[in-house]
């Protein structure tokens, strides 16, 4: 949004896209019909980071996770979405709880892509990269188990508006790669959890083990819900009460992964390679027919709002550079929209 006007400015959309070109194969989604789903049920599930599954002997492999919806994927039009949006904006939880409510569980089977980590260095990209996906051929799907919803929220604010998600609360055998936003989402989730829920949001119902009991022995701080450890020593190291704060260096139930480290630290400027666009210029080429040209229509009827001229031509020299095919496309569909370009 333009921070003078607060109202949506498609200039500065546009030129931020048009300056990082890495976005394409997401600019790609977003104005496909996969960027406006038929309802949550509908539509399939990633990961975007890579992280890591480690063994009872501490060997760790680089896992993608996915979730494809078993209810088939189903898309709306633009046209649909636009009248949804005016009619009813609340279509898609609406859907959802309806759906659940009247005993048709929706579910997911869940898939991982399984890399082992000395793959990594040598792959043709870097594996971290979160605007990469592994192609299905190098890597396939290995089918793990089921995601099943089966359970409404009793209380929306409890369990909805409360809730902390974040991609540091891990379960013993996943850990974490040096995937860069992986990195700074570990910090930044709890952060703005304890801004917006206060220091003691794990205490919360809704954030607490499902079957067990913790012992972190974090405690004090607004909203301190529960007994706040009796007496029990507040610092750690300590040996008055075996119960209390310890030391653990080695948990005997689960194992961590270690990282060999090497290279030299730096501020570097992002290179554009021709690997931001062949994934891009694939998934242009696999969208057929109506979908392709629903692609078209959406991002000219977005990109017809730009005022500066120089921005659009960026764009479509990047479309451009993933399959002159789109480009010349949304060249010619801003034209008969009375762009002079």
């Amino acid at each position: 949004r333009n921070p003078q006007t607060n109202l949506k400015d498609a200039d500065a959309f546009w030129d931020f896209l048009s300056l990082s070109p890495e976005s394409l194969h997401q600019v790609a989604i977003l104005f496909s019909n996969r960027g406006t789903p038929y309802s949550f049920r509908h539509m399939d599930g990633f990961s975007s980071h890579t992280l890591k599954l480690v063994n009872a002997e501490g060997v760790a492999h680089l896992v993608k996770w996915h979730f494809k919806t078993d209810q088939g994927v189903k898309n709306h039009s633009n046209e649909e979405a636009l009248h949804l949006n005016g009619t009813n904006p609340d279509s898609n939880v609406e859907d959802l709880f309806n759906s659940i409510d009247k005993g048709d569980f929706p579910s997911w089977t869940v898939y991982l892509q399984v890399m082992k980590e000395e793959d990594a260095a040598k792959y043709r990209w870097n594996v971290f990269d979160v605007t990469k996906v592994w192609p299905h051929k190098d890597y396939p799907l290995q089918k793990i188990g089921k995601m099943v919803l089966d359970r409404n929220p009793a209380n929306f604010f409890a369990e909805v508006e409360q809730v902390a998600f974040s991609p540091s609360h891990l379960v013993p055998g996943i850990d974490v790669t040096n995937d860069k936003m992986l990195q700074g989402r570990l910090f930044s989730y709890p952060d703005t959890h304890r801004h917006r829920l206060g220091a003691n949001y794990l205490q919360l119902p809704i954030n607490q083990p499902y079957r067990a009991k913790v012992c972190h022995h974090q405690r004090d701080g607004p909203q301190t819900f529960s007994q706040n450890f009796n007496g029990d020593p507040n610092y750690e190291p300590q040996s008055q009460d075996p119960k209390g704060p310890q030391q653990q260096l080695h948990d005997v139930t689960v194992k961590f992964s270690q990282v060999q480290l090497h290279g030299k630290t730096g501020r570097y400027g992002y290179n554009v390679t021709d690997d931001d666009f062949k994934q891009p210029g694939d998934l242009f080429r696999l969208l057929k027919g109506k979908e392709q040209d629903d692609l078209i229509k959406n991002t000219v009827g977005h990109m017809k709002n730009v005022k500066e001229v120089k921005i659009i031509k960026r764009q479509i020299a990047l479309f451009n550079r993933a399959d002159p095919d789109w480009g010349r496309r949304v060249e010619e569909g801003l034209k008969a929209e009375g762009k002079s370009l």
